[in-house]
């Protein structure tokens, strides 16, 4: 276990003492840019726990030295063996206080620590959630997309066809798609979405928080030829509005018949669409033809 330390941190030059920490596993969101998004108690929290667990030492430093927090900052990312777990789980079982946090926001949202999480609620330990900050929610808050209900995927595969794969599984999803992409794919990630999907309505959403944050809305197609000319840093959250019906439906189906059709044969062109869509051959034929004529 560390040695004692006082448990301090201070905002703006005013020095805090942070109350005493119950002993377990407490999970806490650190601000995903802006390093005034951090609540007091996640304050209190860093400074008072024995260690923290952080994916990489040096990001959490930094908003340590903000704050004027002196703490043992131990490494744990996706890539800590079960071994590493299990010793942190004995610490929890011996009466440690540990703070576990990602780079940026909430973790366990595409970061590591499920699976300690998970190994220690079953040793009987208490695991205690510290809400804050989160690219998500920052990015279905200001997207101008419907969200009453969203699904989150998290990352899609990085390669186009099991992209396109996993795209047709969530189209019928009910409710906006939200996904995070690194810069250097988003545009390819943005062109199989909409081959997929239609035009959908969408929003892009990049260094949220920081100086240069970027929201950009509109549907997929114009998103793509957007991010074509974007800086390729931050990494992005991209919202897409769920399924539509009726004469909507139909105009997305028209529109991916069209792109096919200036590519390849009528036969082909529905074929392909068929399959990205999942409707009957046949009917999907039917509306090639239509279209043909006119």
């Amino acid at each position: 276990m560390p040695t004692p330390r006082e448990p301090v941190w201070s905002l703006d030059g005013a020095p805090r003492v942070a109350p005493r920490l119950t002993p377990g596993l407490h999970v806490v969101a650190t601000p995903i840019g802006n390093l005034r998004d951090i609540t007091i108690r996640a304050l209190d929290t860093l400074a008072a726990a024995d260690a923290i667990l952080a994916e990489d030492t040096r990001v959490t430093q930094r908003l340590l030295s903000h704050y004027g927090i002196r703490a043992q900052v131990r490494r744990f990312d996706a890539h800590a063996a079960p071994a590493a777990r299990a010793a942190i789980v004995a610490d929890l079982k011996a009466g440690a206080a540990l703070a576990l946090v990602s780079d940026a926001g909430t973790p366990l949202l595409s970061d590591p620590g499920a699976e300690l999480v998970r190994e220690a609620t079953d040793a009987g330990v208490v695991v205690v959630a510290l809400p804050g900050p989160s690219a998500l929610l920052a990015a279905l808050a200001s997207a101008g997309v419907p969200a009453d209900r969203f699904f989150f995927e998290g990352f899609l595969p990085p390669k186009s066809g099991d992209r396109r794969r996993r795209i047709r599984e969530l189209a019928a999803t009910p409710g906006a798609l939200v996904f995070y992409e690194a810069p250097h794919r988003v545009e390819e990630t943005l062109e199989d979405l909409e081959a997929v999907l239609g035009d959908r309505p969408a929003a892009t959403a990049r260094e949220l928080t920081k100086l240069h944050e970027t929201i950009l809305r509109g549907g997929l197609a114009s998103l793509r030829a957007a991010t074509r000319e974007a800086p390729t840093r931050g990494e992005y959250v991209l919202i897409v509005g769920g399924p539509v019906d009726g004469a909507a439906a139909e105009a997305d189906v028209d529109g991916l018949l069209r792109q096919a059709m200036a590519a390849m044969s009528v036969k082909d062109a529905a074929a392909v669409v068929a399959a990205e869509v999942g409707l009957p051959r046949r009917e999907v034929y039917a509306r090639a033809l239509r279209l043909q004529a006119g």
